[in-house]
């Protein structure tokens, strides 16, 4: 699909997004996107001149938990099948037809606290794209503001007035610790290589309301076509781990067990059916208008969705528009040339500031219920069969935008590794990192 003009039919979406993945996890945005013809110009600019002397390296904070019990035993799900039938099984012979074994994990590791944010990934691009050409399609002017008022967040300047590593930069401060939302599992596994060959300048362990934490501080490096994925040309079709120890994606069974798995035996067979509780669904957070704060964290469990789905009123979602832009842009400008009314009906939440929430999941991780869907390195089979050549990755953790189903545990969606459509029209979509074996630092 070129990125210069894209231009996609409701036929050619639909072979794109896939039969499985239609009417889930995507819904509220993606059927009506199917039902039109999307025209985005996603223009890459012309290629400069620019040194990378003098342009420093960024440095990012990721806080972890530290997730045991090794050797759990993971529990049987059906994809998208939760209350009011049972939805979590002992195994997949007590189960309806299509179950899948989830959650177990072998090993000891660390899962990401948070989701990346939009200040670190703009730490990333400065970082490994000094000169600001994009050379690995890690932005689009989609992610503008001028582009996109409502959703826009990260602002590429060029000219001879912009020195190298200067390139990119948070469009408003509001966006700074929002999760980054314009993800595919390619910019997520260059953003992790680029941790992974960067240099951890600290790593302190600390304990906090009865979770264990590990912070590192790491300083980002200019390569991402090999590390813990290898994405050369070639190799990156189906990019697997390189390394047992360092930074990852972490796998569904990580992302499951991290956001799910109750060592202290709660839940159904140790596991909760949302991230924010065991057995009932969480409230929804109501955001700041102009600044996409969480207002009512005292109200918990608490997550950043919509309980009563995609065509709930607009008043109910958790949204906000940054005030710089203006409410009438963030109501009407849209680069997918949508109609005011279908564009308002469609894009209804926002993300939230990451962590304001407040409940967590049996780890200490938060946001892992609502906020942004997250991608994993698990590789999944296509529902298309062996004829699809593309590779398809597990996604988890519900949206914004999107009603309670998102949550629960057998929500185990799946979308192609480098799909542009959906990276570049669907703001909800992000990525935390994980760490496995030992990273001193």
């Amino acid at each position: 699909m070129s990125l210069k003009h894209t231009c996609v039919t409701a036929t050619f979406a639909e072979k794109v997004l896939g039969s499985e993945v239609r009417g889930r996890w995507i819904v509220g945005t993606l059927t009506a996107l199917l039902t039109s013809v999307v025209c985005a110009g996603l223009v890459r600019p012309q290629s400069v001149e620019a040194s990378v002397a003098g342009a420093t390296r960024g440095i990012v904070e990721i806080r972890t938990v530290q997730v045991g019990d090794p050797g759990n035993a993971p529990v049987g799900v059906v994809p998208f099948q939760g209350p009011p039938e049972k939805g979590i099984y002992p195994d997949c012979s007590s189960a309806p037809p299509g179950c899948a074994l989830v959650g177990g994990v072998g090993y000891a590791y660390q899962l990401g606290e948070l989701e990346i944010t939009v200040g670190q990934y703009v730490e990333f691009l400065n970082t490994v794209d000094p000169a600001g050409t994009d050379g690995h399609d890690l932005y689009t002017d989609l992610m503008s503001p001028s582009s996109w008022p409502k959703y826009g967040s990260i602002t590429r300047s060029m000219g001879p007035g912009v020195g190298p590593g200067r390139h990119y930069s948070v469009a408003y401060p509001q966006w700074t610790n929002k999760p980054f939302g314009f993800a595919n599992f390619l910019r997520a596994a260059r953003f992790v290589n680029s941790l992974f060959n960067g240099d951890v300048l600290s790593r302190t362990e600390s304990s906090a309301t009865g979770f264990d934490f590990v912070t590192y501080r790491v300083r980002l490096s200019r390569e991402t076509e090999q590390g813990m994925y290898d994405l050369r040309p070639g190799k990156r079709r189906a990019a697997t781990r390189s390394h047992s120890t360092g930074f990852v994606i972490p796998s569904q069974d990580e992302w499951i067990k991290g956001a799910y798995f109750d060592p202290s035996g709660g839940g159904t067979f140790s596991y909760w059916q949302y991230p924010t509780g065991p057995f009932d669904p969480p409230s929804a957070s109501s955001l700041n208008p102009d600044n996409g704060d969480v207002l009512n964290a005292a109200t918990q469990p608490l997550s950043s969705y919509s309980p009563e789905g995609p065509n709930a009123p607009p008043e109910t979602f958790p949204t906000w528009c940054p005030p710089q832009a203006g409410q009438t842009a963030c109501d009407t400008v849209n680069p997918l040339g949508l109609p005011p009314a279908a564009y308002q009906s469609i894009y209804q939440g926002n993300l939230s500031t990451v962590g304001q929430a407040l409940t967590t999941s049996p780890w200490g991780t938060l946001d892992q219920g609502g906020n942004a869907v997250e991608w994993t390195d698990t590789i999944a089979p296509s529902p298309f069969g062996p004829q699809d050549a593309r590779v398809w990755r597990r996604l988890h953790g519900g949206v914004s935008n999107a009603s309670q189903f998102q949550l629960w545990i057998s929500a185990i969606g799946l979308q192609p590794q480098d799909i542009v459509l959906l990276a570049n029209t669907y703001p909800w979509l992000g990525f935390r990192v994980g760490v496995i074996g030992n990273l001193d630092g």
